[in-house]
């Protein structure tokens, strides 16, 4: 992963700096916003499928972007470091393991403490399509890598000290999406937009899942 990491920041610093990328229009831009994470189903040591289905639940939380990137009028490229933070809300566990002499299986839900934060850095693509009066219509795909942490995820009801689970891993990462850009001042242009966000599967200790998360977003787009 960390070769892979390596490899995006080759590509990302040579495409900004190649010859026709030195030509194009410079720009930064920041967004913020609430990002909602979709449930996470987790394979259980290979169990899920047929006997074990774990599912954690998140509440809706922040999520921060920032970016560099070339212009080239029709489209846009740029590298972006995303966060996004959210609490862990509960677990779910069912199984269809039999209990006892009614056959019934185990169905329960755990209220949980802690939270997931994710940073990303991702090169995204943009198509920008002139509505007119400035105004732009920006579909967009984007790829990358995440770091994918979860601090102190422990249950609520439990008094145990420092007993809260830290994980933290790192996985490829992906990126869609639509903005409306609405031109504000002189290269200055406001930023709205929606993002679906997800990784590809990786393992947090003996649990193999991915994550997926939808954003809502408002910010600035400045050109120099």
């Amino acid at each position: 992963m960390k070769k892979a990491l390596s490899l995006l920041m080759v590509f990302l610093v040579a495409v900004m700096w190649s010859a026709p990328g030195f030509s194009a229009d410079k720009y930064v831009s920041g967004n913020i916003g609430i990002t909602w994470m979709s449930d996470t189903e987790g394979d259980i040591l290979g169990l899920t499928d047929d006997y074990i289905d774990g599912e954690l639940g998140f509440s809706s939380g922040i999520a921060l972007f920032g970016a560099f990137g070339c212009d080239y009028g029709d489209y846009r490229i740029e590298g972006e470091l995303g966060y996004q933070n959210n609490d862990v809300d509960s677990f779910e566990l069912s199984t269809d393991f039999d209990f006892g002499d009614n056959g019934e299986d185990f169905d329960e839900s755990f209220d949980l403490d802690g939270d997931i934060t994710i940073l990303s850095l991702l090169v995204n693509g943009y198509y920008d399509i002139d509505l007119g009066g400035g105004v732009e219509l920006s579909p967009t795909v984007g790829v990358g890598v995440a770091q994918v942490s979860m601090d102190d995820v422990w249950p609520s009801d439990f008094d145990g000290e420092d007993l809260g689970v830290d994980i933290n891993e790192t996985t490829f990462a992906y990126q869609a999406g639509i903005g409306l850009g609405i031109p504000v001042a002189d290269n200055i242009m406001l930023d709205a937009r929606y993002r679906y966000f997800a990784t590809t599967d990786f393992t947090m200790l003996v649990v193999n899942t991915n994550i997926e998360s939808h954003s809502a977003l408002l910010g600035l787009r400045v050109g120099f």
